[in-house]
């Protein structure tokens, strides 16, 4: 049970023992990063207490976000669905994706459902941050906070599933335990070595030539905030042997303000290549 699944042990050997037991509770919190397994584990959790494979089955409802929030009428919909007996199995399961999303009208009027569950109902509610949850609801829920995953067994996943091989420390650094984010760049590898070729060669080279391995800067508008969260990460490591990547670190924060205010994106990053080379120049 849970086999396929990455990490977090314990709680797999929780959620197996009460699913053969039959000591089940009504209602989860799973909490903790996004992209460590939490929505698998749900499904997993679903597909063996109603006993079905596949994607679908008559007694299982998984709920997402619409326009990114849960609404009150998917709340009302659930309510309504939820008190129709079972149609092939014993249990019914819902699962609720991105809860800590539910804006608080749809928390209060799930709390009613917590409150007085039928017997044969279970909810999961799955979310990355578990203060978005009213204290009301997180009391009626048992809640299991996911660990992120370790780095080695990142390592060896990308390795073993998709053949990625000489991921960085810097680039493990910056998945934070998140294999949902390491598959996520996974065809992003060589960008991010460029970028950190860039930053550890302020010193070696001029402008014109840190200009040139910036290229990758000037393609990424889509994931910019991603890779200044990297060259953080670099820069943090090289600070601690030379203050002077500090200031760099600012220049990294001050490009982040001025592309959230809107500011002209090739010109904020002409800035910060300039900015950060001279610093330590």
């Amino acid at each position: 049970m849970f086999e396929n699944i990455i990490g977090n042990q314990a709680i797999k050997e929780l959620l197996a023992k009460t699913i053969e037991n039959k000591t089940l509770s009504h209602s989860y919190l799973f909490v903790g990063i996004p992209g460590i397994g939490k929505k698998l584990f749900a499904k997993e959790m679903a597909k063996k207490i109603l006993r079905f494979e596949g994607e679908s089955h008559p007694d299982f409802m998984c709920i997402e976000p619409e326009e990114n929030s849960i609404k009150i009428s998917q709340i009302r919909l659930l309510q309504k669905k939820i008190q129709e007996k079972p149609i092939v199995a014993d249990k019914k399961v819902y699962v609720i994706d991105n809860a800590d999303t539910m804006t608080k009208e749809a928390q209060n009027c799930l709390l009613k459902t917590l409150e007085e569950p039928p017997e044969f109902a279970i909810i999961i509610l799955i979310g990355s941050q578990e203060s978005a949850f009213l204290t009301t609801i997180k009391s009626r829920c048992m809640i299991l906070k996911f660990r992120p995953i370790e780095e080695e067994k990142i390592r060896q996943y990308m390795k073993d599933k998709y053949g990625v091989e000489g991921i960085s420390q810097n680039q493990l650094e910056m998945f934070q335990g998140s294999i949902g984010k390491a598959i996520m760049l996974k065809d992003k590898q060589e960008q991010y070595e460029k970028i950190e070729d860039m930053i550890e060669n302020l010193k070696q080279k001029d402008l014109m030539e840190i200009v040139t391995l910036a290229e990758p800067l000037y393609k990424a508008k889509e994931e910019i905030f991603e890779i200044l969260e990297y060259m953080n990460i670099i820069l943090l490591k090289l600070a601690k042997q030379n203050y002077l990547y500090t200031n760099c670190m600012e220049v990294v924060e001050n490009t982040k303000k001025r592309l959230k205010q809107s500011a002209n994106y090739d010109m904020s990053i002409d800035d910060l290549v300039f900015n950060i080379w001279e610093e330590v120049n």
